[in-house]
């Protein structure tokens, strides 16, 4: 089996706080990078689309510009018109403009623009062969090292000088355009960065606090050990650690209750067994291994102790089994019929003479096996130390059963009634036992939550009951015990009345 790591194994792997922040700010930079990435692409959209947008305005101002003509009235030729146009074009930034006649740069701004379109050789000549015809050309020019959006536009006017080719060219400038959102960008990352450190400052601040019990926890469980459970969590607040450490602190209750009762049981054990191993030693030792009567003396007492220690490790494997995990299954079953059958069964106990008292007609829950057990033990209890004649029977007392069997000895003492039922106890020494058939009972009880008591009984004896909860108990429908044909009956034997308790 392999043992636990040491202390500084567990300190060298990542910690819960550790996880906690980076699982937080990986997150929160997830969701800032997805926001900052979506609004970039927007923006960036819209630029382009505002670009395309500004492109067409100028297209339609240069429609309006020749088609108005000069103040004198006609445009002497497409020239003058162009002239016109390229001088008249409302500046923007990062744009520029240019007129083209006959593939060459005639006319410019008389603004200065953003952008020189003659700072890149190969655009005029590249606007010159692009156009043909009459309609206007938007598009992108990506060469000699920049990235313009264009317009080139064909002009031609009646009458006047004609030129062989005469366009009007506007571009934006895109990677200047987008340097703009490139900034704000920028800041936003940097924003962002910022934003993700106070993130994770928080996140230790808060989870530190937050986990500071649960190291409290584990420091307190490792300090705990067999001979050391007297730690407890301190239990501070109302959340869910408040819970955890009142839920560890019932669980070291329990443990320290657990192992409380097995170091009780342990010294109970090594009590009862020393008194016969003491006796056989004994005996033993001064036996005249020459006188063949003393030496049968001997063996009959050896083997009556040792008789003795086998009942007692029976009746301890007994009670050990009530305190596994699941002492009891419970059914719905006939407790009348349950009843009877256990009546049946008490008249083949030797010595015992049974009488049936009032017997409640319900259905309950309960383990048959179980309650048959503690009934029968009572029976034996009662015809052990309180002569062979008893009553058994059941009863509904509220919302509880009660299953009772009374004897007509002398009853139990007022002192012991309430430590008749404690591991161990024994009411007379004379008669023998283990002294744990009481306390099976009383286990078998509570494991269906309820208890066992004992009572005086009228007109003398002792009555022992057995209260389990009624619960969903309902009048008898059907049996759910089958009934079984009686045992045969025990002869009637002489009641053997002693004093002592249970």
């Amino acid at each position: 089996m392999t043992s636990p790591p040491p202390p500084a194994d567990r300190r060298r792997r990542m910690s819960v706080r550790t996880r906690i922040v980076a699982v937080i700010t990986l997150v929160a930079a997830v969701g800032l990078i997805s926001v900052g990435a979506t609004v970039y692409l927007v923006e960036r959209a819209l630029s382009l689309e505002a670009i395309e947008g500004r492109l067409q305005d100028n297209l339609e101002s240069a429609r309006v510009i020749v088609a108005q003509g000069p103040d004198s009235g006609e445009w002497a030729g497409a020239d003058a018109a162009l002239k016109a146009v390229v001088q008249r074009m409302s500046p923007d930034d990062n744009t520029g403009a240019v007129g083209i006649i006959d593939g060459k740069a005639v006319w410019r701004s008389a603004v200065e623009l953003d952008v020189d379109l003659t700072s890149a050789p190969g655009f005029v000549p590249y606007i010159a062969d692009a156009v043909t015809g009459s309609d206007p050309l938007i598009g992108t020019y990506a060469q000699d090292g920049v990235v313009w959006r264009y317009l080139a536009a064909p002009i031609a006017v009646a009458g006047g000088a004609q030129a062989e080719e005469v366009i009007f060219a506007m571009a934006y400038d895109v990677t200047a355009e987008l340097a703009e959102i490139n900034g704000t960008a920028q800041a936003y990352l940097i924003a962002a960065a910022l934003a993700l450190l106070v993130i994770a400052a928080v996140a230790t601040i808060v989870s530190t606090r937050l986990l500071r019990p649960l190291r409290r926890m584990r420091e307190t469980a490792e300090r705990v050990s067999a001979q050391s459970l007297n730690e407890r969590l301190p239990v501070q607040g109302r959340d869910d650690v408040s819970e955890l450490a009142s839920t560890m602190n019932d669980m070291l209750d329990r443990l320290d209750s657990a192992l409380d009762s097995q170091r009780q049981l342990l010294s109970d054990v090594g009590h009862e067994l020393k008194t016969p191993i003491t006796i056989v030693r004994g005996n033993l030792e001064v036996m005249d291994v020459d006188d063949p009567a003393d030496v049968r003396e001997t063996q009959a007492l050896a083997i009556d102790e040792l008789e003795r220690m086998d009942r007692l490790v029976q009746d301890l494997s007994a009670a050990a089994a009530l305190h596994g995990p699941s002492p009891v299954t419970t059914a719905r079953l006939d407790a009348g019929e349950l009843m009877h059958q256990i009546v049946r069964k008490m008249q083949g106990i030797e010595g015992a003479t049974v009488s049936t008292g009032a017997v409640a007609d319900v259905v309950a829950q309960l383990d048959p096996g179980r309650i048959t057990q503690a009934m029968l033990q009572l029976a034996q209890n009662a015809v052990t130390h309180g002569g062979g004649r008893i009553d058994a029977g059941s009863r509904v007392v509220g919302d509880t059963l009660e299953l009772w069997v009374r004897d007509h000895g002398p009853g139990v003492r007022d002192a012991d009634k309430l430590s008749v039922f404690e591991r161990f106890h024994r009411g007379d020494a004379r008669h023998g036992g283990s002294g744990l058939g009481l306390n099976i009972v009383q286990v078998i009880a509570r494991a269906h939550g309820g208890a066992a008591r004992v009572e005086d009984a009228p007109g003398g004896g002792a009555l022992f009951v057995i209260a389990v909860p009624l619960a969903g108990a309902s009048p008898r429908e059907e049996p759910a015990v089958p009934p079984k044909p009686p045992l045969p009956p025990q002869p009637a034997r002489e009641p053997v009345t002693t004093a002592g308790g249970a």
